[in-house]
């Protein structure tokens, strides 16, 4: 008997898609960056940190945005990026899978 998920087609792909677009270091730095601002952090601010190009930046949060990580409103010229509810969980989970040194 073939073991079994429990997991739709359509809930396996974008579980796979989620965890590949965290697969890139810049994307998953990125993601870590905008979690540390309660209201929104424009992609301009992120590439010091993450010392890639704009162009790098914008790529990533363009692929976080579409997996559902990160949301983004329009001022004026500027795009501000926040994360959402499924991601700020994501990261809470691999935050808990680290050990401590006390431990």
């Amino acid at each position: 008997m073939p073991a079994e998920h429990g997991l739709t087609d359509d809930e396996l792909a974008a579980d796979v898609q989620m965890l590949t677009a965290l697969g890139s270091e810049t994307r998953y730095e990125a993601l870590r960056l905008v979690a540390e601002y309660d209201d929104g952090v424009c992609g301009c601010q992120l590439e010091p940190a993450l010392g890639v190009s704009q162009g790098a930046v914008s790529q990533a949060l363009s692929r976080l945005y579409s997996v559902g990580l990160v949301t983004r409103r329009k001022e004026g010229r500027w795009r501000y990026y926040s994360t959402t509810d499924e991601a700020n969980r994501l990261l809470s989970v691999l935050d808990g899978t680290r050990t401590s040194d006390d431990e």
